[in-house]
């Protein structure tokens, strides 16, 4: 009898990333002028302040996602469009990409992620807004 050993985070990032788009920087710019999409910053609020966010981004906590992506959820965002462009990032790419393959369950056909995250923008030196609380 094999013994199942439990999933690690690097098992589970992995296998987001192998059914999810992933996007580099410079797709995402390119969507972000073309402007039909979405762009969802997964990271936490402190993280947002320290390191700014990409040109207007929608703020979702990755805690917050599942609850404001369903329609049926009493936190749902009316942003949030299941056949619209949606396009996640965090710091590096490992919280996105899990965000992503987790709307793809739930019925989002068109999801991607920033692979490399905040980090790979930033070393690009592409254009960050500062935010502020709120």
């Amino acid at each position: 009898m094999s013994e199942s050993r439990p999933d690690t985070v690097a098992r589970m990032v992995a296998e987001a990333k192998e059914h999810v788009e992933n996007l580099p920087g410079e797709r995402v710019a390119a969507e972000i002028e073309g402007g039909s999409v979405i762009i969802i910053d997964v990271r936490e609020e402190d993280e947002r302040l320290l390191e700014g966010a990409l040109p207007n981004a929608m703020h979702v906590p990755r805690g917050m996602l599942e609850l404001s992506a369903d329609p049926d959820s009493p936190l749902y965002r009316e942003e949030f469009d299941p056949g619209g462009r949606l396009i996640l990032y965090c710091s590096s790419g490992s919280r996105s990409a899990l965000g992503a393959y987790t709307l793809q369950r739930m019925g989002y056909g068109n999801v991607a992620h920033l692979d490399g995250g905040m980090m790979e923008w930033k070393r690009d030196g592409r254009r960050v807004e500062m935010v502020g609380f709120g």
